[in-house]
């Protein structure tokens, strides 16, 4: 399944506010090529072969009645014929330890993995596990070319008002456990009313860490919850609170690294232990209360008059 993969010059950390939007915006599906061309577990690497030359593409999913069984690359034909296989099945040969994206996750989903593995091409399925799409680090710079020259035009037609951080703003969203397709969507909401307020980019950017990883948290750990966000005159509040499991051991959670997420997890980007600790360091003031069997709330303040050394803090995944 490896090939060449072009340098992605994204990243869900440090991009342009209008590119981040448009990451946790997006969908795979909004963004994966739909005219898949695949194959039988009968065909020839021979036969596979041809069809990669005719169509001008390194690696062809062997499908069954719209299920995803394996994938061959291009590697794997010049295995063969290098080995004398090139007659074998696609059955007997393919690739079926496979790395795949669903359609419904979140565009940071794909740009995580196309960052982390040295695959060029991910297999896209639905709920149903059946095979939909493929997605390339093409279709993720094209589509976002096109979204962001729409964007600038869209901005060119209106007059962007300069709010006042007077007074206060308050915001709430529910999460749900394993709802990645919803994944982002409290954090963008909320990065989009601080820059309406004007406040500064710094600011901004420290209260996106914290509001992503507490929102990711709760998708990933929890039984489900809420998110809020209170912007003040003078500070930004936001609070995560769930309804279970909750947290053994408090203090080892904020250690970085440590994790319980599964593997399943930690195939998808996430589970590397930091989501606590970026967030405690981009804080003014951290609070954490946990009762195991009955849930967790975290609280982070940023004060606005407080620009903040950000050095050490992870990327966001």
């Amino acid at each position: 399944m490896a090939d060449d993969k072009p340098d992605i010059p994204i990243s869900t950390d440090d991009s342009p506010s209008v590119v981040l939007d448009l990451i946790y915006q997006l969908k795979i599906k909004d963004v994966m090529t739909t005219a898949v061309i695949t194959g039988g577990k009968t065909d020839t690497l021979r036969h596979i072969q041809a069809m990669m030359r005719e169509n001008y593409i390194t690696g062809i999913p062997i499908t069954e009645e719209r299920r995803l069984l394996g994938l061959v690359s291009i590697d794997d034909i010049v295995t063969a014929l290098d080995k004398g296989y090139i007659d074998a099945t696609a059955d007997e040969k393919m690739t079926r330890n496979l790395i795949v994206l669903e359609d419904d996750m979140p565009l940071s989903f794909a740009i995580s993995y196309l960052n982390k593995y040295s695959y060029g091409r991910y297999p896209v399925v639905n709920k149903q596990k059946e095979l939909v799409g493929i997605l390339t680090s093409k279709d993720v710079i094209g589509t976002l070319l096109v979204e962001m020259n729409r964007e600038v035009l869209r901005l060119e037609k209106i007059s962007l008002g300069h709010s006042s951080t007077a007074g206060f703003s308050e915001m709430e969203f529910a999460t749900t456990k394993y709802d990645f397709e919803m994944a982002g969507r409290a954090s963008t909401e909320i990065k989009k009313a601080l820059k309406k307020h004007d406040i500064d980019p710094q600011i901004i950017r420290r209260v996106a860490i914290a509001s992503y990883e507490l929102e990711i948290n709760q998708v990933v750990h929890s039984n489900g919850g809420i998110m809020r966000c209170s912007i003040q005159p003078d500070k930004v509040i936001v609070e995560a609170s769930d309804t279970g499991p909750g947290i053994e051991d408090v203090n080892l959670a904020l250690q970085e690294g440590w994790s319980t997420a599964n593997e399943w997890i930690r195939s998808l980007g996430f589970g590397a232990g930091m989501g606590l600790a970026n967030t405690k360091r981009v804080s003014d003031e951290f609070t954490i209360s946990s009762q195991p069997g009955k849930g967790t709330t975290v609280r982070s303040v940023i004060h606005l008059n407080s620009p903040k050394e950000e050095s050490g803090i992870s990327p966001l995944k």
